[in-house]
């Protein structure tokens, strides 16, 4: 139950002792079949921290390899072969070479050579030996051919190795594939994971089955009676037990970038560029819980890819992690932001949408009266006014508490407005409630206190009145708390339901009505972070996904933000340009927030805050002068030559001066200027307090 008595939405999840729901969609982006064995199998890895785990560690680069790699491929080969050509022409050459030297200097030990004496003949191939290494030490230090390797020959064979692993051999002990049920099998009686090894092995068994399965049985191997009753299930349903409240069993049209293992997401790749560190470039960036749990800002004008390539992914994360049992997610954004459509969804709250299946309670997000009358006052506040907040919660609190002792529920949006604006009718009644449910002596002092307020200059009631009209219109008609005579409102959602893997979508009004949309959306955030903070079972992850905060920050969630990272919750937040906070709350906010995420096209001055957040490096700067070498006679210069005809290049002097300045990471103007469409700049911090330094990312 609500706090004003209707029925709050609260779907409880399917526990391990009740009949499951037999049936199910397969994951989507697989087709008809889903290779589990192999998905649980593949290569993982958690380290660092922020690289997508899935497959093969990424490989360690620096400087000299970042250059490398910048040689097309057609020159590089044919550097390569034209050094080899030489190099095999002076092979050839150098064995008439070596028989005329020793001839002139060491005839001696040429005729011993030719008798077949054994030490002159091993010193002949010795000395052969060695003009090979010479020879493939200098023509292939000029050719590349360690580079040509690297890029072409090593790749190649590790092909022919995986196909020759492939192909079945006689006497070869092929590795038994990994046992995608160990979590269950010590568990299990004899036949019970029967069904489910069967399901495995045709394939029809997804990665939100298999870590629904593996949650359930953590969360009940230490009670018998649960315990049995989630294996009597599987023996029964299969790969269908313990699902969710929903029925689904993967979300459709879902993205290829989920490890559900690690209960990662990608957002893209970092790139091979001087700025990333050496051990990210070239690898796959995600973000999980773990990061996720210190918040994270995203700043980018509209178009710039924050909704399609951020909170879009992060929402689709998030509501896998619920269907497996361990998140719970509510995503807030206007009603035609792309975050996923309605079959994604639990509960879906539209406030004005004729179609609408569920309201919001206004009063949703606390357990207290006071608490839930301050959530409400802080959302009807605009930013301008928000000095009047502590007068205007005083204010509706004296209203909320007395009204709830005297008819035994919470108000409606029409008599709130009514009694703020001191209506005498309205008054007149409350008052009448009171003294007769026996509740006028405790309440009697707020009462004569907001009486006292009436008509006063400085009194917060009729601006909050003013603020709340913006609801009580005949289009958000059945969508909030309810008022006498009122019809009966829709199913409203209360946001302090987080102990359940629920999946919630908020779709905000902001085309036909922009200021009660800002009021809906500050009123959810500020619900949903007071209830993930003040939670008692924190077992699941609550993630919270706002596509456009820019109404949704206040001084109350810059703090309330700083709480999640103990609370197992966090927060992704979009804004098109920090100019639409209050200047005195933007610096706050970005020391509240774990992850920073700068798009292209973002003004200077916010890309100013970026820049001292991210800090500033040691770097070596080096100075390099070069001048053409004309030093030398003319053999030497001969020499020179050949050699730049080989290498592709003249021989030059060089004078390198090196020293060690401090450099800002990312300046503004980079972020403003030089940030290329389709990137981003990110840095991580994951709850622990590993650091992931700033990244330009390019987005999938």
């Amino acid at each position: 139950m609500s706090l004003d008595g209707h029925r709050a939405v609260s779907p409880q999840p399917t526990p391990p002792a009740a009949v499951p729901r037999p049936t199910g969609a397969i994951p989507a982006q697989q087709g008809a079949e889903f290779d589990l064995v192999g998905w649980v199998g593949a290569p993982r890895h958690r380290e660092p921290a922020g690289v997508f785990g899935l497959g093969p560690e990424p490989r360690a680069s620096d400087e000299k390899t970042l250059a490398d790699d910048a040689i097309p491929g057609w020159k590089l080969l044919l550097r390569a072969a034209l050094n080899a050509l030489v190099a095999y022409e002076a092979l050839i050459y150098s064995g008439d070479l070596v028989t005329w030297f020793f001839q002139l200097f060491f005839h001696g030990v040429l005729a011993a050579v030719t008798r077949g004496d054994l030490l002159a003949t091993l010193f002949a191939y010795l000395l052969n030996a060695l003009i090979v290494v010479l020879l493939i030490w200098v023509f292939g230090r000029w050719g590349r051919w360690k580079l040509v390797w690297r890029r072409y020959g090593r790749p190649v064979l590790a092909r022919l190795r995986e196909a020759r692993q492939a192909r079945p051999q006689s006497g070869v002990t092929v590795e038994a594939p990994p046992d995608v049920w160990a979590p269950l099998r010590p568990y299990a009686h004899t036949g019970a994971l029967g069904q489910l090894d069967a399901e495995t092995r045709a394939r029809r068994v997804g990665d939100v089955d298999h870590q629904r399965l593996v949650r359930a049985a953590e969360v009940v191997r230490h009670d018998p009676d649960r315990l049995g009753a989630l294996l009597e299930a599987v023996r029964e349903h299969g790969a269908a037990a313990c699902g969710h409240p929903s029925g689904a069993r993967d979300l459709p049209g879902r993205g290829p970038w989920h490890d559900l293992l690690l209960r990662q997401f990608r957002i893209g790749t970092a790139e091979d560029v001087p700025k990333n560190p050496a051990g990210y470039r070239g690898a796959d960036i995600a973000l999980d819980p773990a990061l996720l749990g210190t918040s994270l800002l995203a700043v980018g004008p509209s178009g710039s890819g924050k909704t399609s390539r951020l909170t879009r992914p992060a929402a689709e994360a998030l509501c896998l992690q619920a269907l497996t049992g361990t998140a719970v997610v509510a995503v807030v954004g206007a009603a035609d932001a792309d975050l996923g459509p309605a079959s994604w969804y639990d509960v879906v709250v539209a406030p004005g949408d004729p179609h609408a299946a569920y309201g919001l309670d206004l009063f949703g997000g606390a357990r207290q009266l006071d608490e839930a009358a301050a959530r409400l006052a802080d959302a009807l506040l605009p930013d301008e006014l928000a000095l009047r907040a502590e007068s205007a919660r005083l204010a509706l609190q004296q209203i909320v508490g007395p009204f709830q002792a005297g008819y035994g529920r919470l108000p409606g949006v029409r008599e709130l407005v009514l009694l703020l604006r001191a209506e005498p009718t309205a008054w007149s009644a409350l008052l009448k409630a009171v003294r007769e449910s026996g509740e006028l002596d405790r309440h009697q002092h707020e009462l004569a206190q907001r009486e006292r307020m009436h008509g006063l200059a400085d009194d917060p009631g009729a601006l909050l009145a003013d603020r709340l009209a913006l609801l009580d219109r005949p289009v958000f008609a059945r969508c909030f708390n309810a008022s006498a005579g009122d019809p009966e409102p829709l199913p409203l959602f209360a946001l302090r339901a987080l102990d359940h893997p629920l999946r919630v979508r908020i779709a905000l009004p902001e085309h036909n009505y922009p200021e009660a949309a800002r009021i809906l959306g500050r009123l959810a955030v500020g619900q949903f972070l007071h209830a993930a903070a003040s939670r008692a079972d924190r077992s699941l992850f609550a993630g919270l996904v706002v596509d456009d905060a820019s109404a949704a920050v206040d001084s109350h969630t810059v703090r309330a933000l700083q709480r999640l990272r103990a609370a197992n919750a966090g927060a992704v937040l979009g804004l098109r340009t920090l100019v639409d906070l209050p200047e005195q709350l933007r610096t706050p906010l970005f020391g509240a927030v774990g992850g920073r995420m700068a798009f292209p096209g973002i003004a200077p001055w916010d890309g100013k805050l970026f820049e001292d957040a991210w800090g500033t490096v040691w770097v070596d700067e080096r100075d390099v002068t070069r001048a053409l070498d004309t030093s030398g006679g003319l053999l030497r210069r001969g020499l020179r030559g050949m050699r730049a005809l080989l290498v592709g290049e003249r021989a030059q002097t060089e004078s390198v001066t090196t020293r060690r300045v401090e450099r800002r990471r990312w300046s503004a103007s980079d972020l403003a200027q030089v940030l290329p469409h389709g990137h981003a700049v990110v840095s991580l911090t994951s709850v622990d307090g590993t650091q992931v330094p700033p990244l330009l990312v390019r987005l999938q």
